[in-house]
């Protein structure tokens, strides 16, 4: 199963009160034995051939006005994410998830490869930001970005929030105690969620993939700049503009200054790699030369 649906879940779920769980649970019920007993249904929700927008239209189509609308959102998403062979399983699970929140029982998230929490993550992520317009997710992608490095320059937090070993309330509230009434709500409910559905060890690198998802949430990329210097504002204009151009989209640069690159600047952006730093240029040189002495060595052999 996708593991996107326990994080879409996650978060509207979460938005409900009590008697909207419960009816949920009753909905989202329903439909996994619509969808059992109804075999037309199912096999065009489990149609290979079928795209997963197709599949959601569907779906949202099938339960209009016949249950509520957290119930359709989250039938619709497992419809549109899933692998055509997992929908049913995937309606199973929002189904038993559901009657856990509606029965206040307490769940923890399942454990999961990194790759796998952080797309997790991100399907909270996806949930919250249905209704965000594009001033919002700029402020939440900016808050990310500056606790991500608050925690990464931190030794005493990271491990705080690193620790397995302590619950996963008492991270979340040291996270509170930082940044509440400092941040957003959702950049807080986020931040809470990568505690819950990440990876412990990996909360820095969650969050940097969060800010990544946000920023292409708002049809942007973004360039992770590492320079040995400032740049003044014409430079990061020009920067700008030359990987908007590689890029195909609109670029944000996320700047850091490191000294040890000597000069010059390195960029990462997507699966792209620029390095024209100084110190990449002497390692480049390093490696050149180093195959080179190994190449004249075997020829002398």
């Amino acid at each position: 199963m996708n593991p996107s649906i326990q994080g879409y879940a996650a978060a509207v779920l979460g938005e409900l009160d009590g008697a909207q769980v419960q009816s949920t649970a009753s909905d989202l019920q329903r439909v996994e034995e619509t969808i059992l007993a109804n075999s037309d249904l199912r096999a065009a929700m489990t149609d290979t051939s079928v795209s997963g927008n197709a599949r959601k239209a569907v779906m949202a189509q099938v339960l209009e006005k016949k249950v509520g609308g957290p119930a359709s959102r989250l039938a619709a998403q497992a419809a549109r994410v899933s692998a055509a062979q997992d929908v049913p399983q995937a309606l199973a699970y929002l189904a038993s998830r559901s009657h856990h929140a509606a029965n206040e029982e307490a769940y923890a998230e399942p454990t999961l490869s990194v790759m796998a929490a952080r797309e997790r993550v991100g399907g909270y992520a996806e949930a919250l930001y249905e209704d965000l317009d594009v001033k919002a997710l700029e402020e939440i992608e900016d808050e990310l970005f500056r606790f991500a490095r608050t925690v990464e320059g931190n030794p005493s937090l990271r491990h705080a929030l690193t620790d397995r070993d302590l619950p996963v309330d008492h991270r979340q509230g040291v996270v509170h105690a930082l940044i509440e009434g400092k941040a957003s709500a959702p950049s807080l409910a986020l931040v809470d969620y990568v505690i819950a559905g990440g990876r412990a060890r990996d909360i820095v690198g969650t969050m940097d993939w969060l800010v990544d998802l946000t920023a292409r949430a708002r049809g942007w990329r973004v360039a992770k700049v590492r320079t040995a210097r400032e740049l003044d504002a014409s430079q990061a204009d020009a920067l700008r503009s030359s990987l908007t151009e590689l890029a195909g989209n609109p670029v944000e640069l996320q700047i850091t200054e490191d000294a040890t690159l000597l000069s010059g600047v390195r960029v990462e952006i997507g699966d792209v790699l620029v390095d024209a730093t100084a110190k990449g240029r002497l390692d480049q040189l390093k490696e050149h030369l180093a195959q080179d002495h190994k190449a004249f060595q075997t020829n002398e052999h």
